[in-house]
């Protein structure tokens, strides 16, 4: 990229040069009401030309300016999204635990109730099953 804008200067400075050295006759121009110059053209061509530089190199100042603030902005931002996931984050890991922790209890409380279903007699011996609604 640096090449090409070098190569552009280049090509716009021997424009220049070659314009001044067959143009160097006397003309006048009035930039503001009452207020004319004489100078060759060349010379006043090189001055509009430094004058629209200026221009442009203030142009990319401020466009410069608003892109940094911009930057600014949007990092802010994400710093502000980056700190809020880590909240968020954190919230999730705590009800994870919570919600570990509850698992654990309901389990402890589920598991005696479990032994005791499992460990109780049979309330008929096998010989007086019922045979009510069963076909035979």
């Amino acid at each position: 990229m640096r090449a090409l804008n070098f190569l552009f200067i280049f090509i716009v400075c021997l424009g220049l040069v070659f314009f001044s050295l067959e143009n160097t006759d006397q003309a006048t121009a009035e930039i503001i009401e009452g207020i004319k110059i004489q100078a060759p053209i060349s010379i006043e061509l090189i001055i509009a030309a430094g004058f629209g530089a200026f221009l442009a190199w203030i142009f990319s100042l401020w466009s410069r300016l608003q892109r940094i603030l911009s930057n600014r902005e949007t990092a802010r931002q994400m710093r502000q999204q980056e700190k809020q996931i880590q909240e968020l984050e954190k919230n999730l890991q705590k009800q994870l635990k919570d919600y570990q922790t509850s698992l654990e209890t309901q389990q402890k409380t589920l598991i005696p109730t479990v032994e005791v279903f499992t460990h109780t007699p049979e309330v008929l011996p096998n010989e007086q099953q019922p045979t009510e609604g069963l076909p035979q």
